[in-house]
C-alpha cells in the first residue's frame, strides 16, 4: 500500500513531497494547490487563472435547489453545519452540476486529445448521430435559464484561449453545439458545466474528477446561503408558501 499525496512528520507536513509550512503556505494559491493534488504538479500561470476560474464560476446561482435544501438543513439542524453543506451537494447528479462529469467522459471517449481538426469534425458529427439515434440529449449543451447562450461559458472558453487551456475538446463541445442546433429553430449553447467538461480535459483531468469543480464552488455557495439563513431566515416562509401552495386531494391516485 502507499500514497503519493501527503505524510505527517515530528517538524513538518509534506504534500506531494513539498513542505506544506516551508514551500506552499503563503505562496500557493488555492487553484495552485487543486493543481498539485489533483495533477500531481504546480501549474503555470496561465494554468492557475484558468483554474481559479473554474472553482469560481459556479459558486453562485441564486436561490437553486441545492442551496434551498442547505438552508432548509441548517434551519432543522444548526447544530450541524456540515449536515447543511452535505444536502447542498449531495444531489449534484445528471440534471444539475454533475452533468461536467457526464459531458467530459462523452468528449474523452470521442476523441484523443491531440486530434487534428478533421478529427474534430468527423467525431463531432459521430457525436451528434448517436445521441440523435439513441434520442438521448448530450450532456454539455443546452440551458433552460440561458436558452441564448450561457454568459458563463463563454465567458470561460474567452479565459480558456487567453491562458492556452482551449484545446482539442473545447473545439468539439462548441462544434456538437452547433451541429445539435442546426434545423431545431433554436440554440443549444454550450452551457457552463459543459464548458468547465472541455477545459477540465484539455488540462488533463480525468473525466470521473471533472465534477470536482462543481463540487468544491458549491460548497462555498451553500456556506454562503447558510451564513445569510443564519441572519435573515427564509426557509421558514419558503415551506409555508410550499404548503399554501400544494393541493392535497387524497383521491388523486399515482400516475402510471
Amino acid at each position: 500500500m502507499r500514497t503519493r499525496l501527503g505524510r505527517p512528520e515530528r517538524d513538518r507536513v509534506l504534500v506531494r513531497g513539498h513542505d506544506l509550512t516551508g514551500e506552499l503556505l503563503g505562496s500557493t494559491s488555492f487553484a495552485e494547490m487543486l493543481g498539485l493534488i489533483l495533477l500531481g504538479r504546480r501549474p503555470a500561470a496561465g494554468e492557475a487563472r484558468m483554474l481559479d476560474a473554474l472553482l469560481v464560476v459556479l459558486v453562485e446561482h441564486g436561490l437553486v435547489k441545492p442551496v434551498v435544501a442547505a438552508r432548509f438543513v441548517y434551519s432543522n439542524a444548526p447544530e450541524s453545519l456540515q449536515a447543511a453543506v452535505a444536502a447542498s451537494i449531495l444531489g449534484a447528479g445528471s440534471r444539475h452540476l454533475g452533468s461536467s462529469e457526464w459531458c467530459a467522459r462523452w468528449l474523452q471517449e470521442a476523441i484523443p486529445a491531440e486530434a487534428p481538426a478533421a478529427d474534430v469534425e468527423a467525431a463531432a458529427l459521430a457525436v451528434v448521430a448517436d445521441h440523435a439515434a439513441r434520442r438521448e440529449r448530450i450532456s454539455g449543451i443546452g440551458h433552460r435559464t440561458h436558452a441564448g447562450g450561457d454568459p458563463r461559458a463563454e465567458r470561460l472558453f474567452e479565459i480558456a484561449r487567453e491562458t492556452g487551456s482551449y484545446g482539442t475538446y473545447c473545439a468539439l463541445l462548441e462544434r456538437v453545439s452547433a451541429l445539435a442546433s442546426e434545423g431545431r429553430g433554436w440554440l443549444l449553447p454550450t452551457n457552463v458545466t459543459g464548458a468547465i467538461a472541455a477545459i477540465a480535459s484539455d488540462m488533463g483531468f480525468r473525466w470521473q474528477i471533472s465534477r470536482a469543480f462543481a463540487l468544491i464552488g458549491r460548497v462555498l455557495g451553500a456556506l454562503g446561503h447558510i451564513q445569510e439563513e443564519m441572519d435573515d431566515p427564509i426557509s421558514d416562509e419558503l415551506i409555508r408558501l410550499i404548503q399554501r401552495s400544494v393541493d392535497y386531494d387524497p383521491e388523486a391516485g399515482p400516475r402510471g
